[in-house]
């Protein structure tokens, strides 16, 4: 039976990238989704934390072993200061941690170290497909094998940074598997819009859609090698960053919500003590706490090699994308009328809740 409790490392690494969350990415929020633009600086001391330098091993240049529970534990206080900021930080790992994964020792060597050895720098990946059946096990952009190499058609979504990433691994569909390609800053075919994506929630992260034509992949370039890779568990890991970044805007919105429904009154009583509002304040709590076991046990089933923990992995994060929704809107119907204005983050949290439905393949554990 696996423990409940995170053990001396994991407790300090929630600690310190609490703290960050709630001094630094917090304060920046509100700003920077309405000028649509992250303070660098608190991206690279949140990239300074180590979060994906501790998973790296020492061969190649980090100081850690990859777990994907530590991976939850992190992605979930990043988020619960900032959804936004959260992705930014993560998204190195985007194209690390796929190759940490599944990459062929020549592609470890080559790209990890650059990544994780100085200062945050853009590298970034493609998995989203505008279609209203996006399936990431049947995608539309197709890679072909033609001479020594291969040739990718297609176009991408919502890629974070993708104008100023130095490469990025695409991923397309290779005789009915999905199988990704690094595909570097510049190449020949590559296409990325000038301008950013417009959406609901999101707006401080930079989101691009990315057009390949005819783009030339090397045989070395594809992740894995010659022989290729096996993508449920880079999407089982996707898909885990997706339940644990919904937790941390959850619970955000929670405990925003209950101290509000704590302090304000109405008929002379705090309307924490109404039963309307006491009793949709437990139930957000019980489905947050609920989604967080689901998350933890399929982090630990992937990290033990389970044979179902892909499944658990599409069951935490369909259900962390319900219960987002969920909460998220009854924090903004506890506030009434405030949580309607931009003077509380509710709202923020409300539309960012909304995207999580689709927004596997923006961050990784």
């Amino acid at each position: 039976m696996y423990s409940f409790e995170p053990n001396e490392e994991q407790q300090m690494l929630m600690e310190a990238v609490g703290k960050y969350a709630i001094a630094d990415l917090r304060p920046v929020a509100h700003e920077a989704e309405e000028s649509r633009e992250l303070p660098q600086k608190v991206v690279a001391k949140g990239w300074e934390l180590g979060v994906l330098q501790a998973s790296i091993p020492e061969a190649y240049g980090g100081f850690g072993e990859h777990s994907a529970v530590t991976g939850v534990l992190a992605a979930e206080e990043l988020a619960f200061g900032d959804l936004a900021g959260a992705f930014a930080i993560m998204t190195p790992a985007l194209f690390a941690t796929p190759i940490l994964l599944a990459g062929s020792e020549e592609q470890k060597k080559e790209y990890l170290p650059k990544i994780i050895e100085g200062q945050w720098r853009p590298y970034t990946a493609a998995l989203i497909e505008y279609a209203f059946d996006f399936d990431p096990n049947d995608l539309r952009t197709i890679a072909r094998k033609v001479g020594d190499g291969y040739v990718l058609n297609g176009e991408k979504a919502y890629v974070p940074f993708a104008k100023d990433a130095e490469a990025m691994i695409v991923y397309a569909n290779l005789d009915g598997k999905t199988q990704g390609f690094i595909v570097l800053k510049n190449a020949e075919g590559l296409t990325i819009n000038s301008e950013r994506e417009m959406l609901m929630g999101l707006n401080a992260l930079p989101l691009y859609r990315v057009k390949l034509d005819n783009v030339k992949v090397s045989a070395s370039n594809r992740l894995g090698g010659a022989s290729g890779h096996d993508f449920e568990r880079i999407l089982a890991s996707m898909r885990l960053a997706s339940a644990a970044t919904a937790l941390g805007v959850a619970r955000a919105a929670f405990e925003y919500s209950r101290d509000y429904a704590k302090e304000r009154e109405a008929f002379g009583v705090k309307i924490a003590q109404k039963q309307a509002v006491a009793f949709m304040l437990a139930e957000m709590c019980t489905e947050i706490e609920a989604s967080r076991l689901l998350a933890w046990e399929a982090a630990w089933k992937l990290d033990q090699n389970k044979e179902d923990a892909c499944t658990e992995a599409y069951l935490a994060s369909t259900g962390a994308a319900d219960m987002v929704m969920m909460v998220t809107d009854r924090a903004v119907q506890i506030l009434g009328g405030h949580g309607y204005i931009r003077e509380h983050p509710v709202e923020m949290w409300m539309r960012n809740g909304r995207g999580f439905a689709m927004l596997t393949g923006l961050a990784i554990v």
